[in-house]
């Protein structure tokens, strides 16, 4: 296939520059991918071997400019193999994770090319650089030394097969737990089955049976419906089943099992770093970060498992108690705590899920998630129905300035289906850049929500409603980005300051301005009563013990495993037994995440030995949000033009602690997180 009749290889024209998805065939990725390789190929070559003295335009510019193509391919491929994969796709992407992975190891690992940009980082003080191109020189130069660029041959050889063997382990690993979560379903026969069910959970269940072409009511391993299913279901023996059907992902034996996988991808993650100079894989990693030590971001989570694990056992002899006052003569099991917890909040608050579902529409969280960046950043979300969708459930925003001009285009994909991974994330099809001329973003946000009933509206949780303001937190961070060169965009900053943004936007779901305008009841429209309000914003840190507990769990494991030096016979469900009884994990409690499907962790490197981010960007919202409570308005203007300026379309112009201190004024105040998780002594 001719790279003119390629619709990935094309300029796109429709509004937006949106990818032409209906023009995309499977058999377009693999030859469009070839051809996209090549030219880059070609591109850096020219780079590497320009004979004309390095300067910043003609090396790291030229390196900024390089592969647009491949960058326009990639970007459809992997959103699509996400969020709406088949066995096509998956059998591309198996293929295409070596591949690309000793493609770009190749460019890091080049010599010539790093001593061109090496060239020019030594001459850096003399060339007269603006302050965004010093940071891309300084961000390149540091990349390319981390990456092995300037070491011994046969170290730089064994670094590439690793990162080869590393992409290819983590693309299988994720389809692993993709494929365990798309075999799996329990059916619910008859009445007895729907036992403790509310309206919406039974709806949803029989949408999840419509939606496999089945009749009747299933359970799926879908987050947003096993969740709920544990946490009202009064068959206690279906709970048991479902729970540890989500439990056992990845670890069910046979083709999908993800424990040798484990195994290889943490002796490779600590064999790299030892080629590469470091101690551990932990050390290699947090060097570039905000913690910049393992010993910082393990003295974060131990100073927050202490308080958490002291709530958790309070709330589990709470529990116990609520269940033998019912006459349920058992032992709280990991299967019952959301079960209790529901009941208990109920009767301690007299709120429950049931109660609130009917004041969270899905349309209305978004309007609400829409206006808060209007009010916030003075801009604008039109829903566009004459720009191109991957899937019929996807719709389409243009987002425009106070001003009325065009900043970017935002797709939300909201639904849950067997052709997607699970989990709630934000991707870009495209980044901003303003390097030669203006390149505006086309951010998605996805996410798992169970869908409603046939003509009745999907209704959330309240945690899906936090799920949805967390994600567009994210994108905002890809909208709103305003710098000229594309390795600065959007959400390109250290892994501890990117959960920031999206962690702080989402305080304003639960400020009363928000859900008095905007949680209303789906069927007579009238707002959510203010003693409901009231007794929602008392149970805040509800549960938090028990949340925080499963959090940190899987933090602690998580860097505890790329800590080890010899990674010798390493077994992840012995380690992560022995961590857990290490540091007395409750019982009746779990990790939000066990090694055999924690994708954060392996499935690619996102997260690996930093899934500790989240608490400590968590700090940083904390104190953040503070800055409007002190301002006397949750919308100041002031406070918002400098969180715009500093946080949202920043990206990584400069150092995420600086940049922090640029919006607040100071350092973020840890005490802040104990308060709003209400573990505060």
């Amino acid at each position: 296939m001719s790279a003119d009749n390629n619709p990935l290889l094309a300029h796109w024209s429709a509004p937006f520059g949106a990818p032409p998805f209906a023009e995309i065939r499977t058999e377009h990725y693999r030859p469009a991918f070839d051809a996209a390789l090549a030219a880059n190929q070609t591109e850096i070559a020219a780079i590497a071997d320009s004979v004309e003295e390095p300067t910043f335009d003609n090396t790291l510019g030229a390196f900024e400019r390089s592969g647009q193509a491949l960058d326009q391919v990639a970007s459809v491929f992997f959103n699509l193999a996400g969020s709406d994969t088949n066995e096509e796709i998956q059998a591309i992407e198996r293929d295409m994770a070596p591949i690309l992975s000793r493609h770009h190891t190749a460019i890091y690992l080049n010599d010539r090319l790093f001593r061109r940009i090496d060239a020019v980082h030594a001459r850096r003080d003399s060339l007269s650089l603006s302050a965004e191109q010093l940071r891309v020189l300084e961000r390149y130069h540091m990349a390319f030394r981390r990456a092995g660029a300037g070491r011994p041959e046969g170290v730089k050889h064994r670094l590439a097969d690793i990162s080869e063997r590393l992409a290819s382990l983590g693309t299988q690993f994720g389809q692993n737990v993709l494929n365990d979560e798309k075999s799996w379903v329990m059916k619910l026969d008859g009445e007895a089955d729907l036992a403790g069910l509310p309206d919406f959970l039974v709806a949803a269940s029989a949408g999840a049976a419509a939606d496999r072409g089945e009749g009747g009511h299933i359970v799926t391993l879908s987050r947003s419906l096993i969740e709920p299913f544990l946490q009202f279901s009064a068959r206690r023996d279906l709970r048991e089943t479902a729970f540890k059907a989500w439990l056992a992902r990845g670890e069910g034996g046979g083709a999908t099992d993800n424990r040798a996988i484990i195994a290889e991808v943490v002796a490779l993650r600590a064999e790299r770093a030892k080629l590469l100079g470091y101690e551990t894989f932990a050390h290699y990693r947090l060097d570039d970060s905000m913690a910049r030590t393992p010993e910082a971001a393990m003295a974060l989570l131990r100073s927050v498992w202490k308080p958490a694990r002291k709530q958790a056992l309070i709330e589990r002899e709470g529990l116990q108690k609520l269940a033998a006052e019912q006459g349920d003569n058992i032992e709280v099991s990991a299967w019952d705590w959301r079960y209790y917890a529901e009941k208990k909040r109920k009767e301690q608050y007299d709120l429950d899920e049931a109660e609130l579902k009917p004041y969270l529409q899905l349309d209305k969280i978004i309007e609400a998630a829409f206006d808060t960046a209007s009010r916030l950043f003075g801009i604008t979300f039109t829903e566009r129905k004459d720009v191109p969708v991957y899937h019929p459930d996807v719709r389409a925003f243009e987002v425009t300035d106070g001003a009325g001009r065009s900043i970017g285009l935002f797709y939300g994909d909201y639904f849950a289906r067997s052709s997607k991974r699970s989990g709630a994330w934000m991707s870009a099809f495209r980044s901003q850049k303003k390097l030669d001329g203006e390149v505006k973003p086309i951010i998605v946000n996805v996410m798992n929500f169970a869908r409603g009933a046939a003509g009745e509206p999907t209704l959330l949780s309240f945690e899906d409603a936090r799920t949805l303001f967390h994600e567009l937190g994210h994108g905002l961070h890809g909208l709103l980005s305003n710098v000229t060169y594309p390795l600065l965009s959007g959400t390109s900053v250290v892994r501890d300051f990117v959960e920031f943004p999206s962690q702080l936007y989402e305080h304003w779901l639960e400020q009363p301005q928000v859900l008095e305008r905007y949680a209303v009841h789906y069927k007579t429209g009238e707002p959510m009563p203010k003693a409901l309000l009231d007794r929602l914003l008392a149970s805040r840190t509800f549960n938090q013990g028990f949340a925080t507990v499963e959090y940190v769990s899987s933090a602690l494991v998580d860097l505890e495993m790329h800590l080890l030096e010899n990674t010798e016979g390493f077994d992840a469900g012995a380690f992560e037994t022995k961590v857990l009884k290490e540091i007395d994990m409750p019982r009746a409690m779990v990790m939000r995440h066990r090694p055999p499907h924690f994708q954060h962790v392996f499935s690619g490197e996102g997260y690996s030995s930093a899934y500790y981010s989240y608490l400590w960007s968590e700090v940083l919202d904390a104190d953040g949000f503070d800055a409007f409570v002190e301002a006397g308005d949750i919308f100041d203007a002031r406070t918002a033009a400098r969180l715009k300026e500093f946080v949202y379309s920043a990206g990584n112009k400069q150092d995420a602690a600086k940049a922090y201190r640029d919006f607040r004024g100071h350092d973020p105040r840890p005490e802040a997180l104990l308060r709003k998780r209400g573990l505060a002594a």
